[in-house]
């Protein structure tokens, strides 16, 4: 650890410091010239880039008062220059000293530099080194930030830094970066704040990272020596360490209450991570663990020892006595030992190796502090919560217990008391199983190691997770984490990892049962118009730098070409197929207008690519109206339908209200299937409201759980229902499901809405236990099927089908070959984001008709409104089992299906079959006059 000795005496000095002088917060302001808060004192935003002194970005926040200010409950939050939303947010806790520092670790751009002191605070944000904004706030959430200059008194702003060409800032942006192979940081004048970035912040090519205990990296000039004079004896150097128990040197509180002393310590060697980065390795009392009695087990007796110097030289089993210096880094408490003689080793004989402490999960962080660092062999049941971080980080989120982590408005009305429950029970079940690293699989430098865990096998949201070796109970990044006892990668062969996941895919979406079955898929930004084919797209690259995803610069939003377009395309294919729904809904399909084409020319390619897949003309899409709005979205809304099982009735519909002017217009039309008259007929309407993402004044987040821009959503909500009922009197029926993806958990506001105007949301009411989505390690659904009371009568089953959300990002097509290990298969898991909803119903009770499963039995044409019969005569039954039933409005009746077997062609029955087809034509000529 760098400058170990200077650290320890500071810590010392300023722990006496904070005994001494009261801790304090500081009020919400900007502009503090007078020197009485704390300000952003300076920002290395280039961290691990060539040439580079240090591996990780930085933020200092400098205390200029003579108080320690408590940062509790603050954050760094970051937002990218040309974004409006809401910020990144990077958690603070501890203190600043009295005239001291506060170092904050941000992200990384490579592996060049080497480490920062010790920092107070560890964060995932990643700050461009050129522009971008930068906030000190007094509050734990992300802000609502205006555009410009922002002002004195502007809620949870401490002290502000926009730079570069960003949109917010204080007065003035400060200068725009230098290239990332520059070495320099944006540096404050002292501790003065004018409220003007330009005037307040300079480049300087001396990077200066400094921590709360004084420790940097640059030294001072000590000046001209003077003549100490005759020495004097000063006795013994330095206060001898004192010997403590692993128990007593943790203490019984979240904190050691031996924070900056010196002192000596005997274990038993029980994880060691010499490799990996966590630089480091736990011992424990000899003898303990076992079966621990929380109720009066209130100290830890195992500690982890943070020394990259003697990491190597010790093994699990060894028992050794160590010096070194107490601390607590982000909640963890570490042992800091500075060199190999500060460990000795002890004799083996006669030492009783610890064992894992058997127990289930303490739902508290008390309990779990009892346990810190020891060794574990988990009781009871574990289930996958989360993968979205294991292809990056090795890391999985699991829950105590047979049931995943549940978004709280998923299942109770948002600011609720049983809201505040659900999300307590979650944050009591929740363990993150780590790989005893902090390597970056995405890394430039790690992409060649093979990914942790998702290498050895899929890691599936739901799955059950099996404990065959014992962990550590360990703390970093905010979170308790379970980590092996030695680092892991996806070379570890798979018998020497200490837990297994249970297999819980489906090749299939469960029966749901009737005549007809419709599903809502969202095609994760379906872009047959590549990147490639227009100009200034930016992109997501690959390990070898080749293009993979559209990223910025374009309105393009999927594939950067056209092998990319492939991988992702036959995934969807392959799922959409496998669904055996006779109507789709997509979302996040192209809107091939914006590109000069014909609007329909995304949905098209799809379909193609689906019928190429079958070998026949299985599907159609509905053709966009004559009318469409005067402004749309990049990604648009489609119908889609399989021809020998229904067809459209007439001409479809787009809802364009000003409620739609931030999201995606609904799209209605109805079906009648084949062979089916009008008391057969459904409405079938696509949705895609506005996203949580971002929002401000009335649709400002509310922090009531149901995110940005909910005040939209209802009013999206509102008008769907209304646009309903215009809908049905069109159509001539009752029978309404609206799908699609509403970006609204099932209680939230908007799902009320449509339950208040009398449509059931299936999902929850059908399915309860299966959810669309997964987002933050939670799950709930914001995908949904809401049936009318008429259409509710007909349903027979609903399924969930968790192809996607379950899934680790990772098998996407947009992650190809982003680390050695290739994950991507051409099969139906991670074809998107969220998961498709398959529901089952049943046609009208009297003479309902059944649809011929062979070729494409005959579909009446192409029928209009009730009244309206079909232009053309629909194409004859291939191999069905029962006649399609002739076209029934006042036009030309559609051909009856009548196969013999043979695809594509009209059936040959010979003089019987004429004779058939005539009088059921007349029969529909009459029906069609009479009704």
């Amino acid at each position: 650890m760098p400058n170990l000795l200077r650290r320890t005496v500071l810590c010392a000095t300023v722990a006496a410091t904070l005994v001494a002088a009261p801790l304090v917060s500081v009020s919400t302001a900007v502009a503090d010239p007078a020197g009485t808060g704390l300000v952003i004192a300076e920002a290395y935003l280039k961290g691990g880039s060539a040439n580079q002194p240090f591996a990780n970005k930085f933020v200092e926040i400098a205390n200029p008062t003579d108080t320690a200010v408590a940062v509790d409950g603050w954050s760094i939050q970051y937002r990218a220059a040309a974004n409006t939303g809401t910020p990144s947010v990077g958690k603070l806790s501890g203190t600043v000293p009295a005239h001291g520092s506060y170092l904050v670790q941000m992200g990384s751009n490579g592996t060049n530099g080497q480490a920062l002191p010790t920092p107070d605070a560890v964060t995932g944000l990643n700050p461009s080194g050129s522009t971008g904004t930068l906030v000190l706030s007094d509050q734990a959430t992300a802000l609502t930030l205006p555009v410009g200059s922002v002002t004195t008194g502007t809620p949870g702003v401490v002290d502000l830094l926009g730079y570069g060409t960003s949109n917010t800032f204080e007065t003035a942006v400060a200068p725009t970066g230098t290239a990332n192979s520059v070495p320099d940081a944006l540096h404050r004048d002292g501790t003065v704040d004018t409220d003007s970035n330009a005037a307040d912040f300079a480049l300087g090519s001396t990077v200066t990272p400094e921590n709360s205990g004084g420790a940097g990296t640059t030294p001072t000039d000590p000046g001209t020596p003077t003549d100490p004079g005759t020495p004097t004896d000063p006795g013994t150097p330095t206060t001898p360490a004192e010997a403590v128990t692993i128990a007593q040197l943790q203490g019984t509180g979240p904190a050691s209450p031996y924070v900056g002393k010196r002192v000596v310590t005997e274990g038993v060697v029980t994880a060691v991570y010499a490799t990996g980065g966590l630089n480091g390795y736990t011992i424990q009392t000899a003898g303990t663990g076992g079966a621990v009695d929380l109720a009066t087990h209130t100290a830890s007796d195992a500690v982890f020892v943070f020394s990259a110097a003697t990491a190597g030289s010790v093994a699990i089993g060894d028992a050794v006595r160590l010096t070194g210096t107490v601390a607590e880094y982000n909640g963890l408490t570490e042992l800091e030992v500075g060199s190999t003689a500060d460990v000795e080793e002890l004799p083996a004989a006669g030492v009783v190796q610890p064992v894992p402490a058997t127990l289930t999960l303490p739902r508290t962080d008390a309990q779990r502090e009892s346990l810190e660092s020891m060794l574990i062999a988990p009781q009871g049941d574990y289930t996958v919560a989360d993968n979205y971080t294991t292809n990056q980080y090795g890391e999985i989120a699991l829950a105590a217990g047979t049931k995943r982590l549940i978004q709280p408005t998923e299942v109770a009305r948002p600011g609720s008391a049983e809201a505040a429950a659900v999300a307590a029970d979650n944050a009591a079940r929740t363990v993150v199983l780590d790989d005893g690293a902090s390597t970056n699989f995405l890394s430039a430098a790690n992409q060649s190691v093979p990914v942790s865990w998702l290498t050895q096998g899929p890691v599936t949201v739901g799955a059950a997770a099996t404990f065959s070796e014992p962990v550590v109970l360990d703390y970093r990044n905010d979170t308790w984490k379970f980590q092996p006892t030695l680092p892991i990668t996806g070379a570890t062969p798979a018998a020497d990892l200490p837990a297994s996941f249970s297999q819980v895919r489906t090749a299939a979406p469960e029966n749901v049962g009737g005549d007809l079955k419709l599903a809502g898929f969202n095609v994760l930004n379906y872009f047959p118009t590549t990147g490639d084919q227009l100009t200034g797209c930016t992109y997501y690259t690959d390990r070898d730098g080749d293009p993979v995803t559209v990223r910025g610069g374009c309105d393009a939003r999927g594939a950067a070409n056209a092998d990319d377009l492939e991988r992702q395309q036959v995934k969807i294919v392959k799922a959409i197929n496998a669904l055996g729904a006779d109507v789709v809904s997509l979302e996040e399909i192209e809107n091939s207008a914006r590109f000069g084409k014909d609007r329909d020319a995304a949905v098209g390619t799809l379909v193609s690519a689906l019928n190429a897949a079958t070998g026949q003309d299985t599907w159609a899409y509905v053709p966009s109206p004559a009318v469409l709005p005067a402004s749309e979205d990049v990604i648009r809304l489609a119908l889609i339908y399989k021809q020998d099982r229904v067809a459209p009735v007439g001409e479809s519909t787009i809802l364009d209200d000003p409620a739609f002017a931030n999201a995606r217009q609904p799209v209605a039309d109805a079906f009648r299937p084949v062979g089916g008259d009008a008391d057969d007929d459904f409405l079938v309407i696509a949705n895609h409201f506005k996203s949580k993402g971002s929002g401000s004044g009335a649709d400002a987040d509310q922090g009531d759980g149901q995110g940005a821009s909910n005040a939209s959503r209802v009013a999206q909500a509102t008008a769907l229902a209304a646009f309903s009922t215009t809908e049905q009197e069109k159509y001539g029926t009752d029978r309404v499901f609206m799908l699609g993806d509403f970006n609204a958990y099932s209680e939230e506001d908007p799902m009320v809405v449509l339950r208040d105007a009398g449509y059931t949301d299936l999902g929850p009411a059908k399915d309860p236990t299966e959810y669309s989505y997964v987002f933050s390690g939670l799950s709930g659904s914001l995908d949904h099927v809401l049936a009318s009371p008429a259409a509710l009568e007909a349903v027979t089953g609903v399924d969930i089908w968790n192809i996607n959300s379950t899934e680790s990002v990772g098998l996407e097509y947009s992650r190809y070959d982003y680390n050695v290990t290739d994950l991507y298969r051409d099969d139906v898991y991670r074809a998107s984001d969220h998961d498709p909803i398959l529901v089952g119903f049943d046609l009208a009770e009297d003479e309902t008709p059944t649809p011929g499963d062979g070729g494409t039995p005959g579909n009446g044409g192409t029928p209009g409104g009730p009244g309206h019969g079909g232009d053309h005569p629909g194409k004859p039954g291939h191999g069905g089992d029962h006649p399609g039933k002739p076209g029934h409005g006042d036009g030309k009746p559609g051909k009856p299906g009548h196969g013999d077997g043979k695809p594509g062609g009209p059936g040959h029955g010979g003089f019987v079959a004429d004779v058939v087809r005539v009088v059921l034509g007349v029969f529909g000529w009459l029906r069609g006059l009479f009704g």
